[in-house]
């Protein structure tokens, strides 16, 4: 199933989107109107939260091989997903294609380590902290050693909006829990420099987050926005 994309020919990036029930609000990955460049999406069938999460399923590989193929040939130059967590697959899925694919926002661990001193630390928003595992950390580059790591997995109205099935959400809500676990962590750690949002559903509340604690905060859409800049240069006059 291909979701509606933006009516341009132009698109550099397709996005592989998760077989999930999410309402998807502007700067949500999986919203088109969250970039102010086209991109194709693509839902992956069968391609649930549960068996990339909790299930680490590597029947998934497949499906996206074959999503990703349909969207080259229609002429992305690049390819993402909407789940931090398929950087289980990213070594799988680069070597697959001749494009550029970046899997997840957690990639985006070893430039924030070299932006900061020695002693400064990565805090790690995920959607589910229990799953994220060091084998996930290590797939992107990152230092464990470096990171402080907070879930959202029990928090009622993100829980509600992600997990359920149901495509309810109650946005604001859903900002109070997010801002209130940034603040948490940084709390916890004083060394925290950079906040890393893990979900593709969390950009909509990067802007609040980073009033909050007062410190770079970077996600989905920061990577993405880096990608398409290296796809789409433009001429200095």
């Amino acid at each position: 199933m291909i979701s509606k994309p933006a009516d341009d020919a132009s698109a550099r990036i397709g996005i592989l989107v998760m077989d999930a029930h999410i309402r998807r609000i502007p700067g949500d990955v999986g919203n088109p109107a969250t970039f102010p460049f086209p991109v194709l999406l693509r839902t992956v069938s069968g391609a649930t939260l549960e068996r990339l999460i909790r299930q680490r399923d590597a029947a998934l590989l497949e499906p996206f091989i074959e999503a990703g193929r349909d969207l080259i040939r229609q002429g992305v130059r690049a390819l993402t997903t909407t789940c931090g967590f398929m950087i289980l697959f990213q070594r799988e899925l680069a070597a697959e294609f001749s494009v550029p694919v970046f899997t997840s926002s957690l990639l985006q661990l070893p430039f924030i380590e070299r932006t900061l001193g020695p002693r400064g630390r990565i805090g790690i928003l995920t959607a589910d902290a229990a799953n994220l595992t060091p084998d996930h950390l290590r797939n992107a580059g990152g230092d464990p050693g470096r990171l402080t790591i907070y879930g959202l997995e029990n928090e009622p109205f993100f829980k509600e909006a992600i997990f359920s099935g149901r495509g309810r959400l109650e946005a604001r809500k859903v900002e109070d829990e997010v801002v209130a676990r940034a603040r948490q962590m940084v709390r916890a750690d004083p060394a925290i420099r950079a906040i890393l949002l893990e979900c593709s559903n969390l950009p909509p509340y990067a802007a609040a987050v980073q009033e909050a604690i007062g410190m770079p905060v970077y996600d989905f859409v920061t990577m993405i926005h880096h990608v398409q800049s290296a796809l789409a240069r433009s001429r200095f006059r």
